[in-house]
């Protein structure tokens, strides 16, 4: 609703609420950066970020092959793109443009050296504000040519987009502020439809990587001599020969909560019971969500939850990740324990 008619430019207030949208996703995750982790300060988080984000990507082993001084650079460039860049979004041309390019070029970086879903997708598309048509004409990729063959939806009166930005300043003051807080919020909205919201990202980074490995087995009776069958999730870092995937743009919501779950007990994340109910049912909506599930034809009789620390290998090793096992996560589950049955009950699971 904000596009003209065909030959009728976007009003600017529109684009400058969007280079506004722009500054607060940068400026957000630069300042919670600062007042995190200790690592943005000395400049060592690139060190752990590659083998500890929530899903890395097919490029993300070579990132971390980098030499420290490497990752300490890209550090100060983060700082530098987060921080400083922000502020060109508002400047003359010149300057919006560069201020747009180095944004773009540094998600495109983001994109590249692991999985982060939709989130530096999204926000390429809103920093296409800081661009005019003379810019993508000076591209000669025939841009121009495609815009002005779609038909746009007819403009809205003038008044309207006043009331809008009017709307969204009166909305901004409080992220604005929090922006500058220094008990920062991360991510939140401060009105209650959401329309104008603080972001924030990596505030933290973790210094190792611990992976839930899921597995079943269809013996009726645990005993050592029993096997176990694991489960291979689409995204999440499973078998030590699987190069990562690339998955954004899209989400596999599943695989980013298994990344969260290893992070603390399974009784602090009901749903993994929830989930492990569903394989033991080999419940289809649920098995659709993974890559392999070794129990086609009949569910298995248990299913446990063992924890594992995952690293990236080295130049000269095979594969692409070592592991070493924690302890388990969580204990065989079966259906046919009647206190695990009456808990799947219960809770409306089974």
């Amino acid at each position: 609703i904000f596009l003209g008619a065909r030959g009728t430019p976007t009003p600017e207030i529109v684009i400058w609420l969007l280079r506004w949208l722009a500054f607060r996703i940068m400026f957000g995750a630069g300042m919670i950066k600062i007042r995190g982790d200790d690592c943005w300060r000395d400049l060592t988080c690139l060190v752990h970020h590659y083998e500890t984000q929530p899903m890395p990507g097919p490029l993300s082993w070579f990132f971390h092959q980098l030499p420290v001084w490497a990752h300490k650079g890209g550090v100060l460039f983060n700082h530098f793109v987060e921080l400083v860049v922000p502020f060109g979004l508002f400047g003359p041309r010149p300057v919006r443009l560069a201020a747009g390019v180095i944004t773009i070029v540094f998600q495109m970086v983001l994109i590249f050296s692991g999985n982060l879903s939709w989130l530096n997708c999204i926000t390429i598309v809103v920093c296409l504000a800081c661009f005019d048509d003379e810019f993508f004409r000076s591209l000669g990729l025939g841009f121009d040519k495609w815009l002005s063959a779609v038909e746009m939806a007819a403009g809205l009166p003038a008044p309207v987009y006043w009331v809008l930005a009017l709307a969204i300043g009166l909305l901004s003051i409080r992220p604005a502020m929090n922006l500058v807080s220094t008990s920062q919020v991360m991510n939140g909205s401060f009105d209650p439809l959401h329309l104008v919201n603080t972001y924030g990202a990596f505030g933290s980074v973790g210094r190792e990587r611990d992976e839930l490995l899921i597995e079943g087995t269809g013996d009726s009776v645990i005993t050592d001599q029993t096997q176990w069958l694991e489960y291979a999730f689409k995204g999440k870092p499973g078998e030590l020969t699987r190069l990562p995937p690339q998955v954004t743009p899209y989400h596999n919501k599943l695989d980013w909560q298994m990344w969260f779950a290893a992070m603390s007990p399974y009784y602090k994340n009901h749903w993994i019971v929830n989930m492990i109910g569903k394989f033991l049912q080999n419940e289809p909506s649920v098995m659709k969500l993974i890559r392999k599930n070794p129990f086609p034809e009949a569910p298995p009789k248990f299913i446990r939850a063992r924890l594992f620390r995952y690293k990236f290998t080295t130049w000269g090793e095979k594969g692409w990740w070592r592991r070493e096992e924690r302890g388990i996560y969580l204990p065989p589950l079966s259906v046919d324990d009647p206190q695990f049955r009456k808990i799947l009950t219960d809770q409306g699971w089974l």
